[in-house]
């Protein structure tokens, strides 16, 4: 996508087209075949236009707290978006009671948790619990720091550049992750490494 000319306010991100494969392989082994998948901040919507692409099963809904992202997101899709591919919706991760989607089997978040604040993933757990039927499934997917595991420098190195551009930001510990899933009833079912020191998390409702 990044190598064709952008359709007008569209964004996009390098790392997508690094990424946007592996992540894909592991959506494919958990994602359930039909159904309706929320995307938690989409972002430029350069992840979402690809899987709804590669899942024509799945109807995707993609959503972001941005305006420039919701357009981009929009601009994407009218270029070149699948049927199953939804106008996105703005949406708060902090703010589950507020969400405009009440109900949907399964949930993904990519590259969200680091750049937002803990309470966005707090939020985002909430969310989870309340609109994800039993055995369904949250994917999460970015660099984590791991007890007993020493960080990758490249992941010291983006942690630290993360939090001078806001305090709020950081890496965040899959153990504490875990935890703020368990309180509402999400276990964690796979993790995956991913390249450039990436971890993809699975969680599943119990």
């Amino acid at each position: 996508m990044s190598e064709q000319p952008l359709p007008p306010g569209a964004r996009t991100a390098p790392s997508t087209a690094r990424n946007r494969e592996p992540i894909l392989d592991v959506l494919k082994r958990h994602l359930p075949k039909q159904g309706l998948v929320l995307e938690i901040a989409a972002g430029a919507g350069e992840h979402a236009l690809y899987n709804a692409a590669a899942l024509p099963g799945l109807t995707w809904r993609p959503t972001d707290l941005d305006e420039g992202a919701l357009a981009s997101i929009e601009a994407w899709r009218e270029h070149a978006g699948p049927p199953n591919l939804l106008p996105p919706l703005r949406l708060d991760a902090a703010r589950p009671e507020d969400w405009p989607v009440r109900r949907a089997d399964a949930i993904v978040a990519i590259n969200m948790v680091h750049i937002s604040p803990w309470a966005s993933t707090l939020g985002l757990m909430a969310g989870a619990g309340r609109v994800l039927p039993a055995g369904g499934v949250l994917v999460l997917y970015g660099p984590y720091l791991e007890d007993g595991v020493a960080p990758a420098p490249s992941n010291l190195a983006f942690d630290a550049d993360l939090k001078r551009r806001n305090p709020e930001w950081g890496l965040r510990r899959v153990a504490d992750v875990a935890a703020a899933a368990a309180a509402h009833g999400l276990s964690l079912a796979e993790r995956v490494e991913m390249p450039a020191n990436n971890l993809t998390l699975v969680f599943r409702k119990g």
